[in-house]
């Protein structure tokens, strides 16, 4: 919210992770696609639309987070994702990729690594449940439309693989939070220091300096 006026549009929603997300996904969200807004400003979301979106997208394993991206993937609303919906999406990611001279990954590539991770009853078509059923619902969503989690995942690093199997409690949201705890403490703590190196060695006349106070 650059401007502070306490609403998100589609240009805040797109920097959003460091301008992780599509431009055809937040398309489909300010659409009302996934749900019906609450905000009463038009084009825009309030802070109860952006905790739905946020809590859909940092712990997509969650029953809720996985019918939110479905319905934004499900362009015609027949309840099933057939493959020129998700190649509708994921072109914008073979063009963010190729942009960004990443070795992009094709289309036909991606369609089978879908149907190996669903294993749908129809391959050309995948329903709700069957996402739901798989347990890989996240890197399903992610490779459509997420392009720092798309690589994130292609990467694998394993530090990351480790600490995931060595705390298998923890969900997508509670390793969000706790990231974010990180570095949110850390910024408070380069604010104090900041402060504290400006009143130390800016201002040696002051008296908190004369009385050898620093």
């Amino acid at each position: 919210d650059t401007d502070h006026d306490f609403y998100i549009d589609k240009e805040d929603l797109l920097r959003y992770a460091n301008y992780s997300l599509t431009y055809r996904i937040v398309d489909r969200i300010f659409s009302e696609a996934p749900r019906k807004m609450t905000s009463s400003v038009p084009d825009k979301m309030c802070y109860a639309d952006f905790i739905w979106f946020l809590l859909s997208e940092e712990d997509k394993t969650s029953s809720t987070a996985l019918t939110y991206w479905f319905r934004c993937v499900d362009l015609n609303g027949d309840g099933y994702l057939q493959p020129d919906e998700i190649e509708y999406l994921y072109r914008e990611q073979m063009h963010r990729m190729e942009c960004l001279s990443l070795e992009v990954v094709s289309f036909a590539d991606i369609l089978c690594q879908l149907c190996d991770m669903i294993h749908p009853k129809d391959q050309h078509k995948i329903a709700l449940h069957e996402i739901k059923r798989c347990r890989l619902g996240n890197n399903f969503f992610n490779i459509m439309f997420n392009l720092n989690k798309f690589i994130a995942y292609e990467q694998r690093d394993p530090a990351v693989i480790f600490q995931e199997r060595m705390t298998p409690e923890l969900t997508d949201w509670d390793r969000f939070a706790h990231a974010e705890y990180v570095r949110l403490s850390l910024e408070e703590d380069g604010d104090e220091y900041g402060d504290g190196s400006e009143q130390g060695f800016d201002s040696p006349g002051k008296e908190g300096a004369a009385s050898g106070q620093f």
